[in-house]
């Protein structure tokens, strides 16, 4: 094979804006032309009444989870902000999803104490309950605005005390008069990749919008896993590949499988 299998393709990325450079990266190395169309917008949510809440007791808490790198992002800047010494944390272990949410706390000189094999939210609950530490444990789970409800009920059947901190918010970006949309309305791809499913009913939602031109090409949908797949069908978009595990790599990988030269 080519050492540049994706020679000539053009891959559209989905995720917002400040979210793409991995994934670019990966795919321009491949010798992909990549086209930006940010779907979605992510910013800092956190309301001070619930920080009030929250840091006090941060001494009492066994576990801290985070779900995703954006939250480890957010988390910190208000930890940060709040306290001037990392000791403030106490002896709190830390439980993340995936690999770049682990990137993101070992990034701070912290370790973390529990990470699935896949990237669920289905696994990271029961990397913990395998820990045997959570009955009656006091857990801080940190999110976003559309995280799934499974992760905490899965710690409470456990018996876990949990408490959610919402730190930031995922919105659709509107691209009716963006640049990006209107080049791939003229021209297409070959592939558009989703690695959530807020981007995958983003792109649904903007239907109207996003309407290929009678000559531009019409791109195979690639999704992350299955909980995205899950909101691209019930969206009524095709699901032309899927990564085999919840990963960028993977996703790259079943892309160039499906694609490549």
């Amino acid at each position: 094979m080519s050492k540049t299998p994706l020679a000539g393709r053009r891959i559209v990325l989905t995720r917002a804006s400040d979210q793409n450079s991995e994934l670019h990266a990966k795919l321009a190395a491949l010798g992909a032309e990549v086209l930006e169309l940010p779907l979605i917008r992510v910013s800092k949510s956190v309301k001070n009444d619930d920080l009030a809440e929250v840091f006090p007791e941060l001494g009492h808490y066994d576990w801290l989870v985070f779900t995703s790198a954006n939250g480890v992002r957010y988390y910190f800047e208000e930890f940060r902000r709040v306290f001037d010494d990392i000791r403030s944390l106490g002896l709190i272990r830390i439980a993340c999803v995936g690999e770049a949410t682990a990137r993101a706390v070992t990034a701070l000189h912290l370790k973390v104490e529990c990470q699935p094999a896949v990237a669920t939210a289905e696994a990271l609950a029961e990397a913990l309950i395998a820990t045997g530490s959570l009955d009656h444990a006091k857990l801080l789970v940190v999110t976003g605005n559309q995280n799934r409800e499974i992760l905490v009920t899965k710690l409470e059947e456990a018996r876990a005390i949990v408490d959610t901190l919402q730190v930031y918010q995922t919105e659709r970006n509107d691209l009716r008069n963006d640049s990006a949309a209107a080049d791939f309305r003229a021209h297409g791809a070959d592939a558009i990749l989703f690695a959530s499913s807020s981007a995958a009913q983003s792109f649904a939602d903007q239907a109207a919008a996003l309407q290929l031109a009678k000559e531009a090409r019409r791109p195979l949908a690639g999704s992350i896993g299955p909980q995205t797949s899950k909101t691209m069908r019930k969206a009524g978009l095709p699901v032309d590949f899927t990564a085999k595990e919840p990963s960028l790599d993977s996703l790259v990988a079943a892309l160039v499988k499906r694609l490549g030269r």
